[in-house]
Formats: structure tokens, sequence, C-alpha cells
């Protein structure tokens, strides 16, 4: 039987590089990057420094990997991938993913939007993550960082964090509850094995936590008219958003009848198809 170390010495420098890939989280941090972009274009309204917007984009990129890295480096007793590749040298290249992004963001963007990022990677690695194992609690600790990235975008262009960041920041704050207790729905089992806790009640995949994720998704539909109440779009957008949000409501509801995972699979994928479409509105609605 081969120890641990035997298997780690005989990965090749390819194998490497992709387990560096997937370390990475490349669709989730790419997701997040695409958020932090939603926010800069509505920002700039049309007036775009394209220099600004690669840095925004490329240096979150790279501070977004560093906190999905840290994120199993800590969670690494859990995680197959880290345990059977090479754990010691990943916080030497988190440093370095941070320390790039972290200067290409002051150097080509501003302090605060360099400042915005770096907590949100402190708080989703260092609070966040450990806390998974503490509390169900951590999903609305982890909703704050993971808000954050079209409040940085916006960030970027004006470099100031008037009503309309705090807005299309809190439209993404609650769209995390119902997208995440999806996901924790679907995998609860391998959650539990983990030690996460994930789901909002300790009665797990039951009606009383299917009617909150109804709560939040609602919410989201007041939420939603609030970039045109304040100005930041038009009625377009309000009516596109209104119907994406009863369209969601909908599928929360489903999953409150039949308390499957097929339904909850439905509403993770509904969850995203939702905040992309919502973003494509508001931009296109303000340019």
């Amino acid at each position: 039987m081969q120890t641990e170390q035997t298997i780690t010495h005989s990965i090749t420098f390819s194998e490497k590089l992709k387990a560096y890939f997937q370390i990475l989280k490349f669709r989730l941090t790419l997701t997040v990057v695409i958020s932090a972009g939603f926010g800069y274009l509505l920002a700039a309204n049309g007036n775009i420094n394209y220099t600004t917007l690669f840095s925004l984009l490329f240096g979150g990129f790279l501070m977004t990997g560093a906190a999905n890295i840290l994120n199993q480096v800590i969670e690494i007793d859990s995680d197959f991938l880290m345990k059977r590749t090479f754990s010691r040298p990943l916080p030497f290249f988190c440093l370095i993913l941070v320390s790039v992004g972290f200067l290409l963001l002051l150097s080509n963007a501003n302090p605060l939007t360099a400042f915005l990022t770096l907590v949100s990677v402190i708080l989703y690695a260092f609070v966040y993550t450990p806390m998974k194992k503490v509390s169900s609690f951590s999903v609305l600790v982890g909703a704050f960082p993971g808000a954050m990235p079209p409040l940085i975008g916006w960030a970027a262009f004006s470099n100031s964090l008037g009503i309309e960041a705090w807005v299309i920041y809190g439209l993404q704050f609650i769209w995390q509850f119902p997208h995440f207790w999806a996901i924790a729905w679907i995998l609860d089992a391998d959650y539990k094995k983990a030690g996460f806790k994930m789901l909002p009640t300790e009665s797990g995949k039951s009606n009383r936590t299917a009617f909150q994720i109804i709560i939040y998704t609602a919410f989201l539909i007041p939420m939603g008219l609030l970039p045109f109440k304040i100005g930041i779009t038009g009625v377009f957008s309000a009516i596109g958003i209104v119907i994406l949000g009863l369209l969601f409501l909908a599928q929360a509801i489903y999953l409150f009848k039949t308390k499957t995972d097929k339904a909850a699979k439905q509403l993770m994928f509904g969850s995203i198809l939702y905040l992309t479409l919502v973003q494509i509105l508001l931009v296109t609605d303000r340019i």
C-alpha cells in the first residue's frame, strides 16, 4: 500500500497544474469576477476605463482564487483533493496571488477597491470557512463577503460607496440565502459527513427550511425594485426583475411542496439564471 508521501511525489507536472486549476475553483471564481464587472459597468454608465476594468477583473480573479484556496487549506481534513496533493506550498501561493491582485487594484483602480477586496478575502477564508462547522449562521456570515463583488466593482469606478452601491450589494446579499440553501439541500448528506452546518434549521430538509427559502426569495422582489426607485435604472428593468422574481419564487414554493432534491436542484440553477438575467437587465437599462 502506497503512503500519502509516495502518492504525492508521483504526481506529474501536468497533474499539478490541473490540481492548481481545480483548487482555484475556476468557475466559481469567474462568477464572482463577473459580478464585480457588473458593478463596474453599472456605475460607469458607458464611461468605461478599460485599464481599470481589466485590473478589476484580473486582480479580483487572483484574490478570489486565493480565497478559494485558503478555504480548502483550512478544510484540508475534509478535502480529498487537498489530501492527495501538496498542501504545504499553497499558503505561499495564496500570498503571491493576494499580493499581485491587491497591488493591481491599488495601482489601477483605487485604494478603496483594493481594501474592500482584501476584506472580502479575509472574511471568506478566516471567518466564514471555519464557522461552517460551528453554526448554520455561517451562511449569514458568508453572505457579507459574498455580496461584495458588485460593491467592489462600483467602487472601482466611482471610488465611493453611495446608496446605489449598497442597493446592488443588498440585492446580492439576499439572493445568496435561497441560492446556498438550495445547494445545502442537495448536498446535505455530504455536508453532514464533513461536519458542515449549512441548512438554516436543525430539522434539515423540512418544511421549516423550505419556508425560510420562500421568505428570502420573496424578499428579492421588493429589493429588485430599489434600483428603479432610487433612479439607477428605469421601468424596463423593474418589470423584468419582478417577473424574474415571481418565477424564482414559484421554484421556491415548488420546493416547499415537494421537498425533493430535484426541486432543490431546479432552484439552484434558477437562482443562477435569476442573478445573471437581473444583472444583464440592470446594465442594459442603465446604458
